[in-house]
C-alpha cells in the first residue's frame, strides 16, 4: 500500500496530498461529532454515504455552473478535489428557524422564514466558531469585499438549487453550512465551494412528518442516525431500493 502524505485531519474527513499538482484527496470518516467536538461517536458507513451524496450534489451544482472543488470520486470513501486556500468563514443559510438562531433570538422553532438568512461564523474551534458580521470579515481581511459578494451570491444560488432538489424528493432543506476557498491559477484566483454537502452539514426534514434525516438525530440522541443518512441517499437515488431495504432489515 502506497504511503500518502496526510496534510490535515478534521472531525469528519482526512485530507491527503494528491498525485497531480494542485489536487488533494478527501477521505470521509465514520466519526460523528457535535457541540464543538464535545460529543463523539462512530457511525459505521456514514463516511461512505456522505461521500456518495456529496459527489451527487457537487456534480449537480457544477452542472449549473456553481464552481466547486470536486473533481471525481475515487472509491467508496475518497474524492479527488482541487486544492483551495480555504477562507476561514463558515456560511450558514437558514430557511427555517431551528438550532442556534432559536436559542440566540428566541425565535419559534420551525418558523418558516420569509426569506433565507445568510450568517457568517469564524472557523475557529478554540473560540467556538463565533458569529461575525460582513464588516468583521472585511476589516480583519478574512475575505475581500468582492470575494464576500461572490460568496453571498453563490450561497443564494446554492440554496435555491438545493431547496428545489431536495423538495423533489420530499425533503425540506431547513438550513445548511458551507465553506469556500480560493482556487489559484498563477497570480489569479477564483472562489469555489469547498468541503462537502451531506446530512452532516445540512438539516433535512421529511416534508410530511418533519422527521429529522440529518446529524440532529445524533446531536439530540434520537437514534437511527445511520438509517436516516441512508434514507436521504435512497431518496436521492444514491442507494438502491434493494440496498435500502437491507438497511431497514439491519442487514446492510
Amino acid at each position: 500500500m502506497m504511503l500518502r502524505k496526510k496534510l490535515y485531519e478534521g472531525k469528519a474527513k482526512v485530507i491527503y496530498r494528491g498525485k497531480e499538482p494542485n489536487t488533494l484527496i478527501q477521505y470521509f470518516k465514520d466519526d460523528a461529532t457535535a457541540f464543538n467536538n464535545k460529543k463523539k461517536a462512530v457511525i459505521p458507513g456514514k463516511g461512505v454515504i456522505n461521500n456518495f451524496i456529496s459527489e451527487l450534489l457537487m456534480t449537480r451544482l457544477n452542472d449549473i455552473n456553481i464552481p466547486n472543488h470536486f473533481i471525481k470520486r475515487l472509491n467508496m470513501r475518497e474524492q479527488l478535489i482541487h486544492k483551495l486556500e480555504i477562507i476561514p468563514i463558515e456560511v450558514v443559510i437558514r430557511n427555517i428557524a431551528t438550532g442556534s438562531i432559536v436559542k440566540r433570538l428566541g425565535i419559534e422553532e420551525g418558523k418558516v422564514l420569509p426569506r433565507p438568512i445568510i450568517e457568517f461564523y469564524l472557523k475557529d474551534d478554540k473560540l467556538n466558531d463565533p458569529i461575525v458580521s460582513e464588516e468583521h470579515i472585511i476589516v480583519f481581511e478574512w475575505a475581500t469585499h468582492s470575494e464576500l459578494e461572490e460568496i453571498i451570491s453563490l450561497s443564494a444560488r446554492i440554496n435555491d438549487f438545493l431547496t428545489g432538489y431536495f423538495y423533489s424528493q420530499k425533503i425540506r432543506l431547513v438550513d445548511f453550512k458551507i465553506e469556500f476557498g480560493r482556487f489559484w491559477s498563477g497570480q489569479d484566483n477564483s472562489i469555489m465551494l469547498a468541503d462537502e454537502i451531506s446530512p452532516d452539514n445540512c438539516r433535512l426534514w421529511d416534508i410530511l412528518t418533519n422527521k429529522k434525516l440529518d446529524k440532529d438525530r445524533f446531536r439530540q440522541d434520537l437514534g437511527e442516525v445511520d438509517i436516516a443518512y441512508k434514507e436521504v441517499a435512497y431518496r436521492l437515488g444514491v442507494l438502491s431500493e434493494k440496498e435500502f431495504k437491507k438497511v431497514l432489515k439491519n442487514d446492510f
